[in-house]
């Protein structure tokens, strides 16, 4: 006679998505300049994490956090698994081999042909015959559709093909999460579309955790597992795409709905950015 299990048990057999990344109380500063102030988020594995705000809100210095490319005031941030603050010199550039960069206007070397580009990666920090890193290239082209083109210099393709170059480039050694910075900026609606497809067909067929910055309100809905909304620094929600749009808060709204901001006006912060009073000017910052 076969016995019912418990529902405790079942909970516990049940696979729940890990955290490759996990921020706590972030904060940074450029300078006197407060910028992100007690961030907490985390991504999950083999999701797309779409982070978008408006100009100013950190978006960007929150990327470049996630992407161990910043340096943080204080709190705390775990890649893979690892407290980056504890890993000494060797440990931290061997987990960041296992981060991607996607950058928003694809940063290929014009002296080098697409597949050298490539191909660049796996020159810097493997010890790979060429002939292995000639094939791995053109796999990964293959997968964002440029097979056949590793010949071509980037002078010679369009935007879209840029973009999708930079991707293969980034994606060359298998990293387990990709970020990429504003990926469909510059490209007609067709290209853009096409662009998130791929996204998504990346995150499908090698299992990576992306992370994508945006202003782009048609590919966050389309790509998006979660969405992270920054406004002056600081977390306004993380929810799904119905999740935001059913949001109540009007300045989730005002972004959802491009409503431009109207700021109040100090009149002696106004004053002391005339006359350039420096002094008076921190005193307000």
């Amino acid at each position: 006679m076969k016995t019912k299990p418990n529902d405790k048990t079942t909970d516990r057999n049940i696979s729940r998505p890990k955290k490759v990344i996990e921020v706590k109380d972030l904060v940074t500063h450029y300078g006197d300049r407060l910028i992100l102030q007690g961030v907490t988020m985390n991504v999950l594995e083999n999701e797309i994490m779409v982070i978008m705000g408006g100009s100013g809100s950190g978006k960007s210095t929150l990327l470049r956090h996630l992407m161990a490319l910043e340096t943080k005031t204080s709190g705390t941030m775990k890649i893979l698994g690892h407290d980056i603050d504890q890993l000494n010199r060797m440990e931290f550039q061997e987990l960041r081999q296992q981060i991607g960069v996607a950058f928003q206007g694809g940063a290929l070397f014009s002296s080098m042909t697409i597949g050298e580009n490539v191909m660049l990666p796996l020159y810097e920090h493997t010890n790979l015959d060429y002939n292995t890193m000639e094939i791995m290239s053109r796999m990964k082209l293959e997968i964002v559709e440029l097979g056949g083109f590793e010949k071509l210099m980037p002078s010679e393709l369009s935007g879209g093909m840029i973009k999708r170059a930079a991707f293969a480039r980034a994606i060359v050694m298998d990293p387990r999460i990709l970020c990429c910075d504003e990926p469909s900026a510059g490209l007609d609606p067709v290209a853009a579309s096409a662009l998130d497809d791929l996204i998504l067909n990346m995150r499908d067929a090698m299992g990576m955790s992306i992370i994508v910055v945006t202003h782009e309100l048609e590919s966050t809905f389309k790509i998006a597992d979660r969405i992270t909304i920054l406004d002056r620094g600081k977390i306004l929600m993380v929810g799904t795409v119905d999740e935001v749009k059913a949001s109540k808060n009007e300045r989730v709204q005002a972004l959802l709905n491009r409503v431009p901001e109207v700021g109040e006006l100090d009149p002696d912060e106004y004053l002391d950015r005339l006359v350039g009073d420096e002094d008076s000017g921190r005193a307000h910052l």
